[in-house]
């Protein structure tokens, strides 16, 4: 099979299925293109995309001013590795850590590395700051957390599919209740720990929103204990959910709804997927000097890490967020998107509940965790030319790019309704 040869969908997911490692459950379509908040597959058709690649695509598939600054800064240089300097990198992190409001940025590709780097950032600062003797810092979680896949992350999780057969686990890491101040206080009593690393919003749990003052009360929490409060940003910021980020504490943030709770600034940021608008894999871990200058050379890097591609992608990505309003976008739009999901509720008994921030959300269908009644669902939006994925059995998650017009969510309102209302179990 010659390597440019047009495949039909059926031969793609076969190589996959004979060639790749099955880690994962796709839905059966295959796409070729992207644009806005269109995708199509090899065949022609088009569907709405609202999956958005878990958020990563908030600016729309292939934003011409992003893929521009990748097309720009490829023809001129690539990587250097951080053993030379280059001109983009200074550049890009002047820019993002005015952007967010911090004193340095510390650069990585994926999120679970970031999330890593904060993890081992945390600790570091626990020994040299915070006085915690050697090997003994602790790092508090949330069950029901998705913070990624590596092992160190996965010793955080509750979730069997996630941890089965891969022990033993890293230790010093203490997981509780969610939304939960008193499981969080309790926790806090422990002197050696060293931070509090959460998401906002639990989306990889089902779009899970915490209550409006859990975020604020744990990090006063946390600041009143010497504990750093690391805010897991990956899939809620770069203005998901309708904020720039969630927490939306001291940036530089042009969304007129910031006055809204929470609002506290995280000792630890960490930010990937849309940071990039998709186009490539950028991640970063911010914090002020007094958290960060525990880094000192040979304690942390990656190759790739702080590229100059990366770094263009970057900064045309976080301009189209602010120049285009996109958090206030995603404010109004959510504010729709789940108005019109309640309407659908009062007609049908298969949707319980929906829940979300912004452009961040999920219907609840009403069957247990068990059942593939979400996943037909799926299927059934999927021959309407609508893309959506389940979560946790019985859940199905909607975040669409936050390019998004009225018109466009209408109709996307109006191929749901449609297909829960003609749905057979």
């Amino acid at each position: 099979m010659a390597v440019l040869e047009q495949l039909t969908s059926q031969q793609a997911i076969d190589l996959e299925n004979k060639y790749g490692a099955q880690n994962y459950h796709p839905l059966p379509v295959v796409l070729s293109r992207g644009e806005g908040v269109y995708v199509w597959d090899v065949e022609g058709k088009k569907y709405y995309d609202f999956l958005s690649a878990y958020s990563a695509v908030n600016q729309g598939h292939c934003h011409p001013k992003i893929v521009n600054a990748l097309k720009n800064q490829a023809e001129n240089l690539t990587l250097t590795s951080r053993a030379f300097y280059n001109d983009m990198l200074g550049k890009y992190e002047k820019f993002a850590t005015e952007f967010f409001g911090y004193d340095k940025l510390l650069p990585m590709n994926t999120g679970a590395e970031a999330v890593e780097t904060a993890m081992k950032l945390a600790r570091k600062w626990g020994y040299e700051k915070k006085g915690i003797p050697a090997n003994q810092a602790k790092i508090i979680v949330c069950q029901n957390n998705f913070h990624g896949r590596t092992i160190s992350i996965i010793s955080a999780s509750n979730d069997p599919i996630a941890t089965e057969n891969f022990g033993p686990f890293t230790p010093g890491i203490i997981s509780i209740r969610y939304n939960d101040i008193n499981a969080l206080t309790e926790a806090l009593q422990d002197v050696h720990v060293a931070a509090f690393m959460v998401e906002p919003i639990q989306g990889e749990a089902g779009v899970y929103v915490p209550d409006d003052h859990y975020i604020k009360e744990a990090f006063e929490l946390c600041k009143s204990k010497n504990v750093l409060f690391i805010a897991d940003e990956v899939q809620t910021g770069i203005a998901r959910t309708g904020r720039l980020l969630a927490t939306c504490g001291n940036c530089a943030c042009v969304d007129k709804n910031c006055s809204g709770l929470p609002d506290v600034k995280p000792d630890v940021l960490i930010l990937g997927k849309a940071i990039s608008g998709g186009v490539f894999p950028v991640s970063a871990v911010l914090a002020n000097d007094e958290v960060m200058e525990v880094i000192r050379p040979g304690n942390h890097g990656s190759t790739f890490g702080g590229n100059p591609l990366a770094c263009a992608v970057a900064m045309a990505a976080l301009e189209v967020i602010r120049d285009e309003r996109l958090a206030e976008n995603a404010f109004d739009m959510g504010e729709l998107f789940r108005s019109e999901m309640q309407k659908l509720i009062e007609e049908s008994d298969l949707v319980r509940l929906v829940r979300g921030k912004g452009l961040l959300n999920a219907i609840v269908i009403n069957d247990s965790e068990d059942s593939s009644t979400a996943w037909d669902i799926c299927v059934a939006l999927k021959e309407n030319g609508l893309l959506a994925k389940p979560t946790h059995g019985n859940i199905i998650r909607f975040a669409p790019p936050l390019v998004m017009t009225k018109e466009q969510l209408l109709e996307c309102v109006a191929i749901i309704r449609k297909t829960i209302l003609e749905f057979n179990a």
